[in-house]
């Protein structure tokens, strides 16, 4: 006996990743020289998930710190919806703990430590479900640095242009 109404599925729905961003730290790729990257997970109270679906994340100048074998993040800012709950007293600006393995801290210390790094948060997304953070070992680039840089991107993108117009004539 077979079913009629039975369809297999051909694949034209789009397939959810389930991965969604909710910021970018894009100052951080200008103001520092980023390495190895980091995913992490954070610990949140209910009223800044909510906040986070509604994007209200601001972490522009904000960095990670090790505190007794520990990382939090220090200075991001999740703004509180006006329909936050009445019985819970939101402090945007509060320390948030991050989740990482214990010998990918390890890392970390040794990093931060000895070789002088920074962690800089460069992104926030959403991975099944769960606010994920993206830290990056960073070190501090110099404004001679910084124009370097903005003068390489620019004569990338001119390169670009050029190239484009010679195969068009081509």
């Amino acid at each position: 006996m077979t079913n009629a109404n039975h369809k297999k599925d051909t694949g034209s729905a789009k397939k959810d990743t389930g991965q969604k961003t909710i910021a970018l730290n894009k100052r951080a790729r200008h103001d520092y020289a980023l390495e190895d990257r980091f995913e992490a997970g954070l610990v949140l109270q209910g009223w800044e998930v909510k906040a986070l679906r509604a994007g209200r994340l601001q972490f522009a100048d904000s960095y990670a710190m090790i505190i007794r074998g520990e990382l939090f993040l220090i200075g991001s800012q999740i703004t509180p919806l006006i329909t936050a709950s009445s019985h819970v007293i939101p402090e945007e600006r509060r320390t948030r703990k991050l989740l990482l393995h214990a010998r990918e801290i390890d890392k970390l210390i040794g990093a931060v430590e000895r070789d002088g790094y920074t962690l800089i948060p460069t992104a926030m997304y959403w991975k099944s479900g769960r606010a994920k953070l993206e830290l990056a070992l960073a070190k501090g680039k110099q404004s001679h640095d910084k124009r370097a840089a903005l003068k390489d991107r620019d004569w990338n993108r001119d390169k670009q242009r050029i190239m484009r117009k010679h195969n068009k004539d081509a």
